[in-house]
């Protein structure tokens, strides 16, 4: 498959196309040279067009002319220039797929190695992609896995740092650094495949927060026993998704638009507490004064148990573990990371 794969790429080069009709047109060249210079049948053109292009020196049908002894020089020059270029369309293309798929990869593992708090994105399909778009929206560094040689080559075309290779694998999973990443989603479309991602993720980094799609009920619970921290089941989303805009669609389209950030610009982040300033920890949320010194407003409060709190009281307490939900607009957000030092 994969020679098969390199032979289609070869033969729709356009490189090689042309430098084959150039081939061609020469040979329609020299059989009308001959035809019409020495006055040769359509046999003995097409012989003398063929030992002339191909150098191979058999005899002439006839002595040559002048003009026409001009004409096969011009005709070996031609054909000469012709075999050099296919030559180099060759060279180029096996430099290419070869040679220089080795050396991009080496590139991107190199670039790959400097990322810290990174996300992996397990597979390139309708999940992975729109999955990639919102971590691009908010800023996050990833790096995509997927085991489809011309997928890989074009996201890495449009800049997006890219891994071939079966991610159910230990050294795929360190090749995307996973030493240094901040979580996985496993976006395979097969549960099997993001089942053994999960197993051999949370056996290379015990603290990795890995986020797993899946297909069948029964899956979930499987997954969540291999070390998956949340299971997504697109079509169960979808469909609540869809319920929802019949019920409540206003509430909806708010929460489509604080969460993903569309056209309004509205932002729903959320601050850890070992982001917080030193000096700020272990204060109440009135003590923080963020509503006032930033203008966002604190809708949500993770404890440090994992419960969450919607619209948390002054008094509710910062802790180790804990997580603050803020919403703002894009200048209220760039006020709170300047007051919490994170610009």
């Amino acid at each position: 498959m994969k020679y098969r794969y390199y032979l289609e790429r070869l033969f729709s080069s356009s490189e090689l196309i042309f430098a084959l009709r150039w081939l061609a047109g020469v040979i329609i060249i020299g059989i009308i040279g001959f035809l019409l210079i020495e006055d040769l049948s359509m046999v003995d053109s097409i012989y003398m067009t063929v030992i002339t292009i191909s150098t191979v020196g058999f005899t002439e049908v006839k002595p040559l002319s002048p003009e026409g002894r001009i004409f096969t020089s011009i005709l070996i020059v031609m054909s000469v220039l012709t075999y050099a270029y296919l030559i180099s369309v060759f060279t180029r293309f096996a430099i290419k797929t070869e040679f220089y798929k080795k050396m991009k990869e080496r590139v991107i593992v190199k670039e790959v190695s400097k990322l810290k708090g990174h996300t992996i994105v397990c597979g390139y399909g309708r999940n992975g992609r729109q999955a990639i778009e919102t971590l691009k929206r908010h800023n996050k560094s990833f790096v995509v896995i997927d085991n489809n040689e011309a997928i890989i080559e074009e996201i890495n075309d449009f800049g997006i740092l890219a891994i071939e290779g079966d991610a159910t694998r230990d050294s795929i999973l360190e090749k995307a650094n996973i030493s240094e990443a901040e979580a996985l989603i496993a976006a395979l479309p097969h549960d099997a495949n993001n089942l053994f991602i999960v197993l051999t993720a949370r056996q290379l980094k015990k603290d990795i927060k890995i986020i797993s799609r899946a297909t069948n009920d029964n899956t979930v619970s499987k997954l969540y026993v291999a070390g998956a921290n949340n299971v997504i089941m697109p079509d169960k989303v979808g469909g609540s998704h869809m319920a929802t805009l019949v019920v409540a669609p206003d509430v909806v389209e708010f929460i489509d638009e604080i969460t993903v950030g569309k056209a309004s610009g509205i932002t729903l982040e959320e601050v850890s507490y070992n982001e917080i300033p030193e000096n700020l920890k272990g204060k109440t949320v009135r003590e923080l004064g963020i509503r006032e010194m930033s203008g966002c407003t604190i809708v949500g409060f993770k404890t440090q148990t994992g419960e969450i709190e919607i619209n948390p009281s002054p008094d509710s307490q910062l802790e180790k573990g804990c997580k603050l939900f803020v919403l703002g607009n894009p200048e209220q957000i760039k006020k709170l990371n300047t007051l919490f030092g994170l610009n």
